[in-house]
């Protein structure tokens, strides 16, 4: 019988285009924190060794590629546009997006229970995955081929358009709500995952009369400006 995860594995390098010298960090990288639940052990007997520290690394590797890369390719932009730029190329849905692309999903290592839940199509499993397994690369081989893979992994969201970006998204909000005469927007999180030094929030907006909407963010406010900025988009208001 085929070995499912395995064959997604060998999938998953041949779409990055790193030979890993130590395998063991590809291994890391994809080994989500619900694995620690189950019974689940690597060769020597010990539970298997989660992708939250890797995913902290990567979040700052990832920030340095991108900023490294946009002062050369936006010479003449300012400080502000960087910013816009950066958050669009470094959020969690960038992120994810890049790993659907890969096909990070498949080979990853999760619980029963996670999986069940559909773990591997999550935005958040998936974005802290690729985080991580960019921070795998760093350590095994450097920044140059964390580069490569960098630049190969995210050329479709360096040529997309940058999306126009506000600054008080959730200000925007409530103007436009008011203006259409609703009461004010509210926010619930409806999720909190990951560590306490790298936790993900799931926060939910909505707007009387209108379908709430969901995004992710590093912090409670990162989430709710997200999910404003994303219900504004969806009713065309930007």
């Amino acid at each position: 019988m085929p070995d499912r995860r395995a064959e997604a594995v060998a999938a998953l390098k041949g779409n990055l285009g790193h030979d890993f010298r130590d395998p063991s960090l590809l291994e890391q990288a994809l080994t989500h924190a619900s694995v620690g639940e189950g019974a689940e052990r690597d060769a020597r007997g010990r539970p298997f060794a989660d992708n939250q520290r890797f995913e902290f690394l990567g979040d700052r590797v990832l920030g340095l590629l991108v900023a490294d890369r946009l002062m050369r390719d936006f010479p003449s932009a300012d400080e502000g546009e960087m910013s816009t730029r950066l958050h669009a190329l470094v959020d969690k849905a960038a992120c994810a997006r890049v790993a659907e692309t890969m096909g990070v999903g498949p080979a990853m290592r999760l619980s029963p229970g996670e999986t069940k839940q559909g773990g591997r199509r999550r935005e958040g499993v998936l974005g802290d995955a690729m985080e991580a397994i960019l921070a795998a690369i760093w350590l095994d081989a450097g920044i140059e081929a964390a580069r490569d893979v960098f630049e190969k992994a995210w050329a479709a969201e360096l040529a997309a358009p940058p999306k126009r970006s506000l600054s008080n998204p959730k200000s925007t909000l409530q103007e436009w709500a008011l203006g259409q005469g609703r009461p004010l927007p509210t926010y619930r999180i409806v999720e909190r995952t990951g560590s306490d030094h790298a936790p993900t929030f799931t926060v939910e907006a909505s707007v009387a009369g209108y379908a709430p909407l969901t995004a992710q963010g590093r912090s409670r406010q990162d989430a709710e400006k997200a999910a404003a900025t994303a219900l504004l988009q969806r009713e065309g208001v930007i």
